[in-house]
Protein backbone atom coordinates (compact mmCIF):
# COMPACT_ATOMS: atom_id res chain seq x y z
CA UNK A 1 0.00 0.00 0.00
CA UNK A 2 1.02 3.71 -0.61
CA UNK A 3 1.73 6.11 2.59
CA UNK A 4 -1.96 7.73 0.92
CA UNK A 5 -3.70 4.41 1.69
CA UNK A 6 -2.56 3.93 5.00
CA UNK A 7 -3.20 6.80 5.83
CA UNK A 8 -7.08 6.52 4.72
CA UNK A 9 -7.12 3.38 6.15
CA UNK A 10 -6.04 4.52 9.58
CA UNK A 11 -8.41 7.02 9.60
CA UNK A 12 -11.56 4.09 8.42
CA UNK A 13 -10.43 2.00 11.19
CA UNK A 14 -10.46 5.21 14.18
CA UNK A 15 -13.34 6.49 12.74
CA UNK A 16 -15.16 2.98 13.15
CA UNK A 17 -13.41 2.71 17.23
CA UNK A 18 -15.02 6.73 17.53
CA UNK A 19 -18.06 6.20 16.39
CA UNK A 20 -19.33 2.69 16.85
CA UNK A 21 -17.41 2.30 19.93
CA UNK A 22 -15.68 -0.54 18.34
CA UNK A 23 -12.34 -2.38 20.28
CA UNK A 24 -9.33 -1.46 18.25
CA UNK A 25 -9.06 -5.87 17.41
CA UNK A 26 -12.47 -5.83 15.89
CA UNK A 27 -11.98 -2.67 13.89
CA UNK A 28 -8.84 -4.14 12.49
CA UNK A 29 -10.17 -7.21 11.30
CA UNK A 30 -13.66 -5.60 9.91
CA UNK A 31 -11.36 -3.28 7.99
CA UNK A 32 -8.98 -6.25 7.05
CA UNK A 33 -11.94 -7.84 5.47
CA UNK A 34 -12.17 -5.36 3.43
CA UNK A 35 -8.63 -5.08 2.32
CA UNK A 36 -7.49 -8.69 1.08
CA UNK A 37 -4.46 -6.75 -0.61
CA UNK A 38 -3.39 -5.35 2.61
CA UNK A 39 -0.20 -7.22 3.09
CA UNK A 40 1.24 -8.03 6.70
CA UNK A 41 3.69 -4.94 6.87
CA UNK A 42 0.81 -2.40 5.65
CA UNK A 43 -1.46 -3.82 8.80
CA UNK A 44 1.28 -3.39 11.23
CA UNK A 45 1.65 -0.25 10.09
CA UNK A 46 -2.02 0.53 9.84
CA UNK A 47 -2.81 -0.88 14.00
CA UNK A 48 0.77 0.98 15.79
CA UNK A 49 -0.43 3.89 13.82
CA UNK A 50 -3.98 3.58 15.18
CA UNK A 51 -2.56 2.92 18.52
CA UNK A 52 -0.63 5.71 19.02
CA UNK A 53 -3.29 7.71 18.07
CA UNK A 54 -5.47 6.85 20.58
CA UNK A 55 -2.45 6.79 22.79
CA UNK A 56 -2.12 10.34 23.16
CA UNK A 57 -5.92 11.73 21.85
CA UNK A 58 -5.75 14.76 23.71
CA UNK A 59 -1.82 15.76 23.15
CA UNK A 60 -2.14 15.68 19.40
CA UNK A 61 -5.36 17.96 19.39
CA UNK A 62 -3.88 20.29 21.77
CA UNK A 63 -0.77 20.35 19.83
CA UNK A 64 -2.50 21.15 16.33
CA UNK A 65 -5.81 23.41 17.91
CA UNK A 66 -7.96 20.62 16.03
CA UNK A 67 -9.47 17.78 17.76
CA UNK A 68 -10.72 15.74 14.74
CA UNK A 69 -9.00 12.03 14.15
CA UNK A 70 -7.48 13.59 10.99
CA UNK A 71 -5.58 16.17 12.82
CA UNK A 72 -4.60 13.13 15.19
CA UNK A 73 -3.53 11.18 12.61
CA UNK A 74 -1.15 13.99 10.80
CA UNK A 75 0.10 15.22 14.41
CA UNK A 76 1.19 11.67 15.24
CA UNK A 77 3.16 11.10 11.46
CA UNK A 78 4.89 14.25 11.78
CA UNK A 79 5.43 14.46 15.70
CA UNK A 80 5.92 10.74 16.80
CA UNK A 81 6.74 8.70 13.54
CA UNK A 82 9.38 11.67 12.44
CA UNK A 83 7.40 12.14 8.97
CA UNK A 84 8.41 15.24 7.11
CA UNK A 85 5.71 18.08 6.14
CA UNK A 86 6.12 17.25 2.58
CA UNK A 87 5.84 13.28 2.81
CA UNK A 88 2.49 14.08 4.83
CA UNK A 89 1.34 16.58 2.14
CA UNK A 90 2.55 13.84 -0.52
CA UNK A 91 0.47 11.10 1.26
CA UNK A 92 -2.64 13.14 2.03
CA UNK A 93 -3.07 14.46 -1.40
CA UNK A 94 -2.47 11.17 -3.38
CA UNK A 95 -5.21 11.23 -5.94
CA UNK A 96 -6.22 7.88 -5.55
CA UNK A 97 -5.60 7.09 -2.13
CA UNK A 98 -5.33 10.03 -0.18
CA UNK A 99 -7.49 11.12 2.46
CA UNK A 100 -7.68 15.01 1.06
CA UNK A 101 -4.65 17.52 0.00
CA UNK A 102 -3.37 19.77 3.56
CA UNK A 103 -4.97 22.72 4.35
CA UNK A 104 -3.01 25.99 4.85
CA UNK A 105 -3.84 25.71 8.73
CA UNK A 106 -2.72 22.28 8.67
CA UNK A 107 0.85 22.87 7.62
CA UNK A 108 0.88 26.10 9.70
CA UNK A 109 0.10 23.67 12.93
CA UNK A 110 2.41 20.85 11.50
CA UNK A 111 5.10 23.27 11.21
CA UNK A 112 4.55 25.15 14.76
CA UNK A 113 2.55 23.01 17.03
CA UNK A 114 1.17 24.47 20.46
CA UNK A 115 3.46 24.15 23.22
CA UNK A 116 2.57 21.37 26.03
CA UNK A 117 3.76 23.66 29.06
CA UNK A 118 0.74 25.71 28.52
CA UNK A 119 -1.29 22.61 28.66
CA UNK A 120 -3.82 21.17 31.97
CA UNK A 121 -2.26 18.13 33.44
CA UNK A 122 -4.71 16.11 31.48
CA UNK A 123 -3.93 17.02 28.01
CA UNK A 124 -0.33 16.50 29.11
CA UNK A 125 -1.06 13.13 30.71
CA UNK A 126 -3.33 11.99 27.52
CA UNK A 127 -6.63 11.16 29.99
CA UNK A 128 -10.19 11.88 30.89
CA UNK A 129 -10.59 15.28 32.69
CA UNK A 130 -12.87 13.45 35.25
CA UNK A 131 -9.97 11.24 36.37
CA UNK A 132 -7.80 14.02 37.51
CA UNK A 133 -8.80 14.22 41.23
CA UNK A 134 -8.04 10.50 41.49
CA UNK A 135 -5.00 10.77 39.99
CA UNK A 136 -4.09 13.88 41.99
CA UNK A 137 -4.53 11.88 45.23
CA UNK A 138 -1.90 9.43 44.51
CA UNK A 139 0.27 11.60 42.28
CA UNK A 140 -0.12 15.20 43.12
CA UNK A 141 1.92 17.08 40.37
CA UNK A 142 3.98 13.81 38.55
CA UNK A 143 0.39 12.76 37.79
CA UNK A 144 0.88 14.79 34.30
CA UNK A 145 4.10 12.60 33.59
CA UNK A 146 3.05 9.50 35.16
CA UNK A 147 0.15 9.56 32.80
CA UNK A 148 2.23 10.10 30.01
CA UNK A 149 4.53 7.26 30.77
CA UNK A 150 1.35 5.11 30.15
CA UNK A 151 0.76 6.49 26.65
CA UNK A 152 4.23 5.03 25.47
CA UNK A 153 3.98 2.08 23.52
CA UNK A 154 4.34 -1.15 25.82
CA UNK A 155 7.44 -3.95 25.49
CA UNK A 156 7.31 -7.67 25.40
CA UNK A 157 7.86 -9.16 28.85
CA UNK A 158 8.29 -12.77 29.20
CA UNK A 159 8.41 -15.08 32.65
CA UNK A 160 10.83 -18.07 32.71
CA UNK A 161 8.98 -21.07 33.25
CA UNK A 162 11.23 -22.97 35.64
CA UNK A 163 9.19 -26.05 35.35
CA UNK A 164 10.55 -26.27 32.00
CA UNK A 165 14.02 -24.38 31.82
CA UNK A 166 16.26 -21.88 33.48
CA UNK A 167 16.79 -17.97 32.39
CA UNK A 168 19.87 -18.68 30.64
CA UNK A 169 18.82 -21.20 28.27
CA UNK A 170 15.71 -19.19 27.77
CA UNK A 171 17.66 -15.93 26.52
CA UNK A 172 19.90 -18.20 24.11
CA UNK A 173 16.82 -19.64 22.90
CA UNK A 174 15.14 -15.76 21.99
CA UNK A 175 18.64 -14.51 20.70
CA UNK A 176 16.80 -13.32 17.49
CA UNK A 177 14.64 -10.55 19.23
CA UNK A 178 17.44 -9.58 20.98
CA UNK A 179 15.86 -9.76 24.70
CA UNK A 180 17.33 -8.40 27.71
CA UNK A 181 16.50 -9.07 31.54
CA UNK A 182 14.76 -5.94 32.63
CA UNK A 183 15.79 -6.42 36.43
CA UNK A 184 13.19 -6.69 39.58
CA UNK A 185 12.72 -10.11 39.00
CA UNK A 186 15.37 -12.98 38.01
CA UNK A 187 13.03 -14.91 36.06
CA UNK A 188 12.08 -12.13 33.29
CA UNK A 189 12.81 -11.22 30.29
CA UNK A 190 11.88 -8.29 27.86
CA UNK A 191 11.88 -7.83 24.43
CA UNK A 192 11.86 -3.83 23.47
CA UNK A 193 8.79 -2.46 21.95
CA UNK A 194 9.54 -2.12 18.06
CA UNK A 195 9.65 1.06 16.39
CA UNK A 196 6.54 2.76 15.10
CA UNK A 197 5.75 1.04 12.10
CA UNK A 198 7.24 -1.75 12.96
CA UNK A 199 5.13 -5.81 14.32
CA UNK A 200 6.53 -6.75 17.48
CA UNK A 201 8.07 -9.94 16.98
CA UNK A 202 6.55 -13.24 17.33
CA UNK A 203 7.72 -14.66 20.27
CA UNK A 204 5.13 -17.08 20.49
CA UNK A 205 6.83 -18.46 16.86
CA UNK A 206 9.79 -20.44 17.90
CA UNK A 207 9.61 -23.99 19.28
CA UNK A 208 10.33 -22.90 22.53
CA UNK A 209 7.39 -21.21 23.08
CA UNK A 210 5.05 -24.25 22.04
CA UNK A 211 7.78 -26.42 24.44
CA UNK A 212 6.22 -24.06 27.71
CA UNK A 213 10.10 -22.46 28.07
CA UNK A 214 8.53 -19.01 28.94
CA UNK A 215 4.96 -17.10 28.95
CA UNK A 216 4.15 -13.83 27.51
CA UNK A 217 3.61 -11.73 30.77
CA UNK A 218 4.27 -8.54 32.13
CA UNK A 219 6.79 -7.48 34.22
CA UNK A 220 4.33 -6.07 36.47
CA UNK A 221 1.83 -9.00 36.53
CA UNK A 222 5.14 -10.82 37.42
CA UNK A 223 5.62 -9.03 40.51
CA UNK A 224 2.24 -9.35 41.18
CA UNK A 225 2.23 -13.25 41.49
CA UNK A 226 5.53 -13.21 43.17
CA UNK A 227 3.89 -10.96 45.77
CA UNK A 228 2.26 -14.04 47.18
CA UNK A 229 5.41 -14.99 48.49
CA UNK A 230 6.55 -18.48 49.66
CA UNK A 231 3.68 -20.55 47.85
CA UNK A 232 5.63 -24.00 48.13
CA UNK A 233 3.29 -26.80 49.24
CA UNK A 234 0.50 -24.55 49.81
CA UNK A 235 -2.91 -24.89 48.74
CA UNK A 236 -3.41 -22.06 46.35
CA UNK A 237 -6.86 -20.96 45.68
CA UNK A 238 -6.62 -18.20 42.40
CA UNK A 239 -10.15 -16.99 42.30
CA UNK A 240 -10.15 -14.58 39.17
CA UNK A 241 -8.02 -16.81 37.09
CA UNK A 242 -8.79 -15.24 34.10
CA UNK A 243 -6.39 -17.11 31.08
CA UNK A 244 -4.74 -18.15 33.59
CA UNK A 245 -1.33 -16.33 33.26
CA UNK A 246 -0.73 -15.58 37.11
CA UNK A 247 -2.32 -19.18 37.56
CA UNK A 248 0.48 -20.27 35.46
CA UNK A 249 3.09 -18.11 37.40
CA UNK A 250 2.19 -19.53 40.74
CA UNK A 251 2.16 -22.73 39.61
CA UNK A 252 5.70 -22.56 38.63
CA UNK A 253 6.76 -20.75 41.48
CA UNK A 254 5.07 -23.83 43.60
CA UNK A 255 7.71 -26.45 41.75
CA UNK A 256 4.42 -28.79 41.44
CA UNK A 257 4.38 -29.07 45.41
CA UNK A 258 0.50 -28.19 46.77
CA UNK A 259 -2.24 -27.94 45.03
CA UNK A 260 -3.77 -25.07 42.89
CA UNK A 261 -7.26 -24.52 42.20
CA UNK A 262 -7.95 -21.81 39.30
CA UNK A 263 -11.59 -20.39 39.26
CA UNK A 264 -13.58 -17.50 37.66
CA UNK A 265 -17.17 -16.52 37.71
CA UNK A 266 -16.84 -16.67 33.91
CA UNK A 267 -16.66 -20.06 32.58
CA UNK A 268 -15.17 -19.23 29.20
CA UNK A 269 -12.09 -17.36 30.44
CA UNK A 270 -10.86 -20.67 31.57
CA UNK A 271 -10.71 -22.96 28.01
CA UNK A 272 -7.47 -22.41 28.03
CA UNK A 273 -6.21 -22.88 30.94
CA UNK A 274 -6.01 -27.13 31.16
CA UNK A 275 -4.05 -26.35 27.83
CA UNK A 276 -1.48 -23.91 28.84
CA UNK A 277 -0.76 -25.48 32.03
CA UNK A 278 -0.42 -28.53 29.93
CA UNK A 279 2.54 -27.06 27.91
CA UNK A 280 3.99 -25.06 30.76
CA UNK A 281 4.30 -28.84 32.94
CA UNK A 282 2.18 -27.95 35.38
CA UNK A 283 0.78 -31.24 37.60
CA UNK A 284 -0.80 -29.52 40.69
CA UNK A 285 -3.55 -27.71 38.91
CA UNK A 286 -7.31 -27.91 39.33
CA UNK A 287 -9.24 -26.07 36.55
CA UNK A 288 -13.17 -25.17 39.09
CA UNK A 289 -15.72 -24.10 36.79
CA UNK A 290 -18.53 -21.96 37.54
CA UNK A 291 -21.01 -24.52 35.10
CA UNK A 292 -20.86 -26.97 38.09
CA UNK A 293 -22.67 -26.80 41.52
CA UNK A 294 -20.61 -24.82 44.53
CA UNK A 295 -17.48 -25.89 42.63
CA UNK A 296 -15.33 -24.42 45.75
CA UNK A 297 -17.56 -25.33 48.49
CA UNK A 298 -15.03 -27.88 49.55
CA UNK A 299 -12.30 -25.42 49.44
CA UNK A 300 -13.82 -23.27 52.46
CA UNK A 301 -11.62 -21.91 54.95
CA UNK A 302 -8.48 -24.32 53.58
CA UNK A 303 -6.59 -22.15 51.75
CA UNK A 304 -3.21 -20.75 52.74
CA UNK A 305 -3.30 -18.30 50.13
CA UNK A 306 -6.13 -16.91 48.11
CA UNK A 307 -5.20 -14.81 45.09
CA UNK A 308 -7.61 -12.15 43.82
CA UNK A 309 -6.23 -10.39 40.72
CA UNK A 310 -10.15 -8.27 40.51
CA UNK A 311 -11.77 -7.38 37.85
CA UNK A 312 -11.04 -3.57 37.30
CA UNK A 313 -10.90 -0.61 35.12
CA UNK A 314 -7.39 -1.33 33.62
CA UNK A 315 -6.02 2.30 33.79
CA UNK A 316 -2.38 0.49 34.45
CA UNK A 317 -2.26 -1.21 31.32
CA UNK A 318 -3.26 1.75 28.78
CA UNK A 319 0.10 1.17 27.46
CA UNK A 320 -1.45 -1.82 25.96
CA UNK A 321 -4.54 -0.72 25.19
CA UNK A 322 -5.45 2.53 24.68
CA UNK A 323 -8.76 2.97 23.47
CA UNK A 324 -10.26 1.75 26.67
CA UNK A 325 -8.94 4.63 28.48
CA UNK A 326 -11.05 6.71 26.47
CA UNK A 327 -14.34 4.50 26.92
CA UNK A 328 -14.49 4.32 31.09
CA UNK A 329 -17.13 6.07 32.81
CA UNK A 330 -17.35 6.60 36.41
CA UNK A 331 -20.50 4.51 35.93
CA UNK A 332 -18.31 1.81 34.71
CA UNK A 333 -15.57 2.77 37.93
CA UNK A 334 -18.50 2.35 40.28
CA UNK A 335 -19.59 -0.99 39.10
CA UNK A 336 -15.98 -2.22 39.25
CA UNK A 337 -15.55 -1.18 42.53
CA UNK A 338 -18.70 -3.16 43.70
CA UNK A 339 -17.26 -6.18 42.28
CA UNK A 340 -13.99 -5.62 44.05
CA UNK A 341 -16.01 -5.55 47.21
CA UNK A 342 -17.78 -8.84 46.49
CA UNK A 343 -14.64 -10.82 45.23
CA UNK A 344 -12.54 -9.87 48.64
CA UNK A 345 -15.88 -10.35 50.58
CA UNK A 346 -15.88 -13.87 48.65
CA UNK A 347 -12.11 -14.95 49.13
CA UNK A 348 -12.08 -13.90 52.79
CA UNK A 349 -14.03 -17.09 53.01
CA UNK A 350 -11.18 -19.70 51.97
CA UNK A 351 -8.70 -18.21 53.60
CA UNK A 352 -7.45 -20.46 56.63
CA UNK A 353 -6.31 -19.13 59.74
CA UNK A 354 -3.03 -17.80 59.39
CA UNK A 355 -3.37 -17.85 55.90
CA UNK A 356 -3.16 -14.58 53.57
CA UNK A 357 -5.09 -13.17 50.90
CA UNK A 358 -3.05 -11.20 48.03
CA UNK A 359 -5.20 -8.43 46.26
CA UNK A 360 -3.94 -7.22 42.86
CA UNK A 361 -5.58 -4.97 40.33
CA UNK A 362 -4.43 -3.43 36.95
CA UNK A 363 -5.58 -0.03 38.20
CA UNK A 364 -3.89 3.14 39.17
CA UNK A 365 -6.57 4.83 40.68
CA UNK A 366 -6.96 5.13 44.56
CA UNK A 367 -11.10 3.72 44.29
CA UNK A 368 -10.38 0.54 43.30
CA UNK A 369 -6.98 0.14 45.11
CA UNK A 370 -6.47 1.98 48.75
CA UNK A 371 -10.36 2.53 49.13
CA UNK A 372 -11.27 -1.01 48.62
CA UNK A 373 -8.48 -2.30 50.85
CA UNK A 374 -9.53 0.01 53.64
CA UNK A 375 -13.35 -0.82 53.34
CA UNK A 376 -12.19 -4.69 53.52
CA UNK A 377 -10.35 -4.05 56.76
CA UNK A 378 -13.46 -2.37 58.45
CA UNK A 379 -15.49 -4.84 57.71
CA UNK A 380 -12.95 -8.01 58.41
CA UNK A 381 -10.76 -7.29 61.11
CA UNK A 382 -9.45 -10.76 61.49
CA UNK A 383 -7.53 -9.31 58.64
CA UNK A 384 -3.85 -7.46 58.52
CA UNK A 385 -2.56 -5.48 56.11
CA UNK A 386 1.59 -6.85 55.82
CA UNK A 387 4.13 -5.62 53.13
CA UNK A 388 3.40 -6.37 50.04
CA UNK A 389 7.19 -7.43 49.29
CA UNK A 390 10.43 -7.97 51.76
CA UNK A 391 12.41 -7.95 48.28
CA UNK A 392 14.98 -5.36 48.41
CA UNK A 393 14.10 -4.75 44.46
CA UNK A 394 10.83 -4.03 45.15
CA UNK A 395 10.71 -2.34 48.48
CA UNK A 396 11.33 1.07 46.82
CA UNK A 397 8.15 0.55 45.51
CA UNK A 398 6.03 -0.13 48.95
CA UNK A 399 3.23 2.17 49.39
CA UNK A 400 3.49 4.45 52.91
CA UNK A 401 0.79 1.70 53.77
CA UNK A 402 3.04 -1.47 52.61
CA UNK A 403 1.27 -1.86 49.12
CA UNK A 404 3.11 -2.11 46.12
CA UNK A 405 2.37 0.06 43.77
CA UNK A 406 4.06 -0.51 40.23
CA UNK A 407 4.19 2.55 37.27
CA UNK A 408 5.59 2.63 33.88
CA UNK A 409 6.98 5.68 34.87
CA UNK A 410 8.36 4.22 38.39
CA UNK A 411 9.20 0.38 37.86
CA UNK A 412 9.18 0.04 34.08
CA UNK A 413 6.10 -2.45 34.10
CA UNK A 414 2.41 -1.52 33.38
CA UNK A 415 0.21 -0.13 36.38
CA UNK A 416 -0.27 -2.63 38.81
CA UNK A 417 -1.71 -2.91 42.62
CA UNK A 418 -0.62 -4.91 45.30
CA UNK A 419 -2.16 -5.70 48.81
CA UNK A 420 -1.06 -8.15 51.36
CA UNK A 421 -3.91 -9.20 54.02
CA UNK A 422 -3.05 -11.80 56.60
CA UNK A 423 -5.58 -13.37 58.34
CA UNK A 424 -4.92 -13.89 62.47
CA UNK A 425 -3.63 -17.54 63.49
Amino acid sequence: MRDGGRLTAALEVLTEIETRHKPVRLAMKNWGEGARYAGSKDRAFISGLVLDVLRCRRSLGWRMGDESLRAAVLATLHLHWDWSIERLADAAGDEIHGHGPLTDAERQALAAPRDMADAPDAIRGDYPDWLDASLARIFGDDRAAEMAALAERAPVDLRVNTLKTDPVRALKALTTFDAQPPGLLPNALRVAAPAAADRSGAVEAIPQFSKGWFEVQDLGSQVAAAAAGDVKGQQVLDLCAGGGGKTLALAAAMGNTGQIYAYDSDARRLTDTIRRGDRAGVRNLQVRTPLNPDPLKDLVGKMGVVFIDAPCSGTGSWRRHPDTKWKLTPDTLAKRQADQDQVLKDGAGFVKAGGRMIYVTCSVLPEEDEDRVAAFLADHPEFTRGPATADPELTKFLTAEGDLRLTPRSSGTDGFYVAVLAKAP
